[in-house]
């Protein structure tokens, strides 16, 4: 049997090749170093994108900032369950990279992006027809904040097949074993986001000294000043551009011609559909779950610390809740690394290749988590001052990332397991955990912490870093004690001898 494995993986591509022999650790490294790293690079310049906006006048800034937090939110429900399907097809990708079911890949990637663009339709549709009853009826937006939500709201959900294809194109590019390029893409279509963003937010007018070398530009293209409205645009069609490099690397030889269907799989097939929405939908929900942990205390926050006159600690709760999207996003690229080789170790049939591999990739991650932690212990009152002046603001935002900063290690070793389960197509597992720790742990303790000491706000930010470390405990036992990666019995069902639990080299 070894024999015959080794003349199989011998045919693979180098990186599907590197993945089933190169010595783990190292390709475990060298492979979800890259995602890591550009999963910082896009939560920075979204924070750059957010601090344009508030450099506008003051009479505009403030509903602006109202609007994008508003509209932020409503749009994220079409990225979560876009993220869960491409969470879904990126696993079943990898399992059959892994068993060289070239037919089967292609068949379950062009299934998946018309599943995409029937998404796409139903949230665009909603976006632009709805705008305004989901704004002032549903939400209650008024005066200044609404009218501008309702056209930043149009433009952004009516543009979400930009935000639902980049998802899934670069989630099947790193199923087929693929690290930098879909990094390079999501860097690129970031980069070009910002340079729009300064355009089209500040026109050929004034703007702060930061972003004074763009003036020539914006009057050389004759850019017109749309402030808000602006920066959705700068989205939309950041994403969309960035989306031409990855349609063409899927449809090439490299990308296993994923965008090159046979005739016979260009229509729905019911069967693939479903078998990529059995997956989906855990994972979708499970990503809602944890919205519901950061709504949960924020609201706390709301109800608890402020005032009508006085709403600081909710600016400074949304303010410090953007530096956490580091620690989130960095914990998704070890993550997303995790999830390459789960899939494809155990489509190969190597279960224990596949668990050790999510290991490594949690090991890394706590270290990143570490490294970012202490940082922020240095370096926080500057890093929140760039954003924001008020010192009671900062003095909040200093006091929660003291409390809950050194938790983003355990938070961050959390996700890449959970990765690691939603690899091998485990995402109902990761739903009953998530359950468990937010709806059961976090959200009581905070709400107990709120009750007993009303007027103290360290308490509920303990609450939110026990609840984190817990997560890392409950994970923990759950994959080590896991038959997905560590079959038992001398013989497992795939045929693996399972005698020797040590790591593979």
């Amino acid at each position: 049997m070894a024999e015959a494995r080794a003349t199989t993986i011998d045919v693979f591509e180098p990186h599907t090749r590197q993945l089933l022999e190169g010595r783990l650790q190292w390709e475990v490294l060298k492979f979800g170093t890259p995602l890591a790293v550009g999963m910082a690079a896009q939560v920075t310049f979204n924070l750059v994108d957010a601090y344009l906006i508030a450099r506008l006048p003051q009479g505009v800034s403030g509903p602006a900032i109202g609007a994008m937090g508003i509209c932020d939110q409503l749009a994220a429900i079409g990225t979560i369950v876009s993220y869960g399907l491409s969470t879904a097809t990126a696993a079943i990708v990898s399992r059959r990279n892994g068993a060289r079911d070239l037919d089967g890949l292609r068949k379950a990637g062009w299934q998946s992006m018309l599943l995409t663009l029937a998404l796409s339709i139903a949230f665009g549709a909603a976006g632009v027809l709805f705008a305004r009853p989901i704004v002032t009826g549903l939400v209650g937006a008024k005066g200044a904040v609404a009218t501008m939500a309702i056209s930043y709201l149009r433009v952004i959900v009516g543009g979400s097949f930009s935000i639902f294809f980049l998802l899934q194109l670069t989630s099947i590019m790193r199923a087929l074993g693929s690290a930098k390029t879909p990094v390079a893409i999501l860097v690129f279509g970031n980069a070009l986001n910002l340079l729009l963003a300064i355009l089209l937010v500040y026109g050929q007018g004034e703007r702060p000294a930061l972003v004074a070398w763009s003036l020539p530009l914006a009057r050389l293209v004759h850019a017109p000043r749309m402030e808000l409205e602006g920066a959705a645009w700068a989205t939309i069609v950041a994403r969309s551009i960035a989306l031409v490099p990855a349609f063409v690397y899927l449809a090439s030889r490299r990308g296993n011609r994923v965008l090159r269907p046979r005739p016979a799989w260009r229509s729905p097939d019911r069967r693939e559909l479903a078998a990529i929405w059995r997956i989906g939908w855990p994972s979708s929900t499970q990503f809602v779950i944890r919205m519901l942990g950061f709504v949960a205390t924020t609201a706390l926050v709301a109800h608890a610390f402020t005032t009508d006159a006085d709403q600081t600690a909710t600016t400074a709760y949304g303010l410090v809740f953007r530096f956490e999207t580091m620690a989130l996003f960095v914990s998704m690229g070890w993550g997303s690394a995790a999830q390459t080789f789960t899939g494809t170790c155990r489509g190969a049939r190597l279960p224990r290749r596949a668990g050790w591999a999510g290991w490594w990739a949690a090991a890394y991650d706590v270290g990143a988590m570490a490294l970012l932690a202490f940082a922020m212990s240095l370096w926080a009152t500057p890093v929140l001052g760039f954003f924001c002046d008020e010192q009671r603001v900062l003095q909040i935002g200093r006091e929660y990332l003291a409390s809950v900063g050194p938790s983003y290690v355990t938070y961050g070793a959390a996700i890449v397991l959970g990765n690691a389960f939603s690899g091998a197509g485990e995402t109902r597992t990761t739903l009953r955990l998530d359950l468990f720790v937010v709806g059961l742990v976090q959200i009581p303790l905070s709400i107990l912490a709120v009750r007993l000491f009303p007027s103290q706000r360290e308490p509920l930010w303990s609450a939110i870093a026990t609840a984190n470390a817990l997560s890392a405990v409950v994970y923990g036992v759950a994959y080590a004690r896991s038959r997905t990666f560590w079959p038992r019995g001398p013989i497992d069902e795939l045929g693996e001898h399972t005698g020797d639990s040590s790591p593979p080299r």
